[in-house]
């Protein structure tokens, strides 16, 4: 069989190490016939929520949370899919541009191309829309990812992790997201992820500490011995983040994630050098360059994971193997992921061994699925997918029943 994909090309891009390996080994093992990508059909949705959350907030109304659903349909029949999740007051991404993206840029190109091919494939998206900084519109090209990764596990029989070389199955422990827009609102709040059995909580801060300081008190009352993750989304500026962190330690908080722009490359160092929490990077950390880099600046303790900020799930592995490699901590997080893209997070989090409660908060924020069978949070648990790809059946009708209803989306 001809793949169109070295050995040493595909281990290079797909992951570092072992998972690499794993996965170059089974797909050379497996000898599946040869097949082309036939058809890429695009999306463009918006789920409903059912909780206020200030990331999905526009101009527009209604609001709610934008995706983009990709089906990729196989010249051997099999039929995969795929999820972008934009959020334009998170990264620059939006609806509208995803779905042009994908429809006018890279469906063109990867009509006809090797779906095994994933080197080649990640090369064409790139060339198609470049880089700059790092890799250009990586929530756009993770659902074109995410949708191969389900493709080639299909195509094989196996679930995504047993091509990694990794477990699959078991369960994934969620924690439930504070964003209250008042101290007023928070003991609902709490009670309301208490009352659905999660037992640890994450929570967005900044810009006001005192605000922060006292939220994450209240918090830490209510949940003694949760796990307590606060996020600051880069809204501190350096003096108030050097200045709130041994007070937030204090609160009971164990980690900060993201307290200042991830640009401010210095300000990482002196946050570090400070020792007084566990700094993890977010927003930034795209490809296993900038983690590289950032590590070896000494500017961080660890790295919240995101397959979707990271252009898909080839990234994420790298990413987290060099987390392993450099002993330090990777948690697990999310973009509100819904269905498809939360399917592929669980999958790798529980494939990798994650030690630490996941802020996928999908299934506390949305109202909709497009699921035959949508995920079930027990005790704030939830099942990870054991089927081949993606282990997950995608109601094509309820897809495009939510398309419609979304409109105003022009794709010619």
């Amino acid at each position: 069989m001809s793949t169109g994909w070295t050995r040493r090309e595909f281990m290079r891009l797909s992951a570092l190490g072992a998972a690499g390996m794993a996965l170059a080994a089974n797909l050379e093992a497996a000898e599946p016939d040869p097949i082309t990508i036939e058809d890429i059909e695009i999306f463009p949705i918006r789920y409903p929520t059912v909780l206020h959350f200030r990331f999905f907030e526009t101009p527009m109304e209604p609001t709610g949370r934008d995706a983009v659903v990709i089906k990729i349909t196989a010249s051997d029949g099999t039929v995969a899919w795929g999820e972008s999740v934009p959020v334009p007051r998170w990264s620059y991404e939006t609806l509208e541009a995803s779905a042009v993206a994908l429809q006018n840029y890279i469906r063109p190109v990867l009509i006809g191309h090797n779906p095994f091919d994933l080197a080649g494939i990640h090369a064409e998206m790139n060339r198609q829309i470049a880089n700059g900084w790092t890799t250009g519109m990586p929530l756009t090209k993770a659902g074109i990812d995410i949708a191969l990764h389900d493709l080639i596990g299909k195509v094989t029989g196996r679930n995504i992790a047993e091509l990694w070389g990794r477990p699959s199955g078991g369960e994934v422990t969620l924690s439930w997201t504070l964003s209250p827009g008042s101290l007023d609102e928070l003991g609902d709040l709490i009670a309301q992820g208490k009352e659905q059995g999660y037992e640890h909580f994450n929570v967005k801060v900044a810009p006001d500490p005192e605000f922060d300081l006292e939220m994450c008190r209240i918090v830490r009352e209510e949940v003694p011995d949760g796990f307590l993750w606060a996020d600051a989304n880069g809204d501190y500026d350096l003096s108030t983040a050097m200045q709130v962190l041994p007070r937030l330690a204090d609160a009971g908080v164990p980690v900060l994630e993201q307290p200042i722009m991830i640009n401010h490359i210095s300000g990482y160092q002196r946050l570090r050098e400070l020792g007084a929490l566990p700094i993890i990077l977010d927003e930034g950390m795209v490809s296993p360059v900038e983690v590289l880099e950032y590590i070896k600046l000494g500017c961080c303790d660890g790295i919240a994971m995101k397959p979707a900020r990271c252009g898909g799930l080839v990234s994420s592995v790298q990413q987290i193997e060099m987390l392993e490699n450099a002993d330090l901590m990777f948690l697990g997080s999310g973009l509100t992921d819904p269905d498809v893209s939360l399917a592929a997070s669980l999958i790798l989090y529980s494939a990798f061994g994650l030690a630490y409660p996941a802020a996928l908060n999908g299934p506390q924020f949305l109202g909709e699925s497009v699921l035959k069978e949508p995920f079930d949070v027990v005790n704030g648990r939830v099942k990870v997918p054991t089927g081949p790809g993606l282990g997950i059946e995608v109601d094509e009708d309820k897809v495009r029943d939510l398309s419609e209803r979304t409109g105003q989306i022009t794709l010619v």
